[in-house]
């Protein structure tokens, strides 16, 4: 059996929880994962505060690989968590065989999350943390409405996304990202959800954001379903993963 160490990032205000069905089914496979709660977040909520920023993040599973001696770990972000795990493999790429990407994809040097929608979102995302957000934290969002016209997810699913999502700590959103390039070096998998590869290949030209999604080791896999595959479809996303080792 082929064994491979995966270390799953989540994206915004969710912590290692929102990974567990597809956690579950890689060990079942005979896998070794790491599901992470990043500072601030998970079962590591207490930890948030207003200096908490994508450096602490990144720096935390830096921390991870180094202290626990991973080696060729496939190393899994989820929407903002595209940031750490990008991070993270510029910082020690020797510790990474593949980034996979679920769902999002890396941002230019310089280019910070809260900008990734435009100045509009950015502003009303401003307004929330600090009319909502003691103004250092980001509200979640309002999961059953997303999740309204999802049919994959049930209220169960709704009612843990609630339970598990903490408010996201702002300067995490705000830093920009700060890179050498040593990540470009390694091989990438976009898993797309919420836009298709026709959509990606139009939109990449047009928009510098995008620009890292075309360029370089890529390999695309579609899961259509809405931004949250490890809650709609986690047994399809765990398929996608096993596949990349192999």
């Amino acid at each position: 059996m082929n064994t491979t160490t995966y270390v799953l990032v989540p994206g915004f205000w969710l912590g290692a929880r929102v990974w567990k069905p597809v956690a579950d089914s890689l060990r079942a496979r005979g896998h070794v994962v790491h599901a992470v709660d990043l500072p601030g977040m998970g079962e590591r909520a207490h930890l948030a505060s207003p200096e908490t920023d994508l450096t602490a993040h990144i720096d935390d599973v830096v921390h991870l690989l180094e202290q626990q001696d991973l080696h060729d770990v496939v190393l899994v972000g989820h929407s903002y968590g595209a940031l750490v795990t990008t991070g993270a493999a510029d910082r020690v790429p020797e510790r990474v065989a593949r980034l996979v990407y679920v769902d999002t994809g890396p941002l230019p040097d310089g280019m910070a999350q809260a900008d990734f929608e435009g100045p509009d979102a950015r502003a009303a995302n401003d307004d929330l943390v600090r009319t909502h957000g003691e103004g250092w934290k980001l509200p979640p969002p309002p999961w059953a409405l997303l999740a309204a016209e999802v049919p994959e997810v049930d209220d169960a699913a709704v009612a843990a996304l609630v339970e598990g999502s903490q408010p996201q700590p702002w300067l995490t959103a705000t830093q920009p990202v700060a890179l050498t390039g040593a990540w470009e070096r390694l091989p990438r998998t976009g898993v797309l959800c919420s836009f298709s590869l026709e959509q990606l290949q139009h939109m990449a030209p047009h928009a510098p954001v995008f620009a890292h999604m075309v360029d370089g080791d890529w390999t695309y896999v579609e899961l259509p379903t809405w931004h949250w595959p490890m809650v709609s479809r986690p047994a399809e996303l765990a398929e996608v993963l096993d596949s990349v080792s192999r």
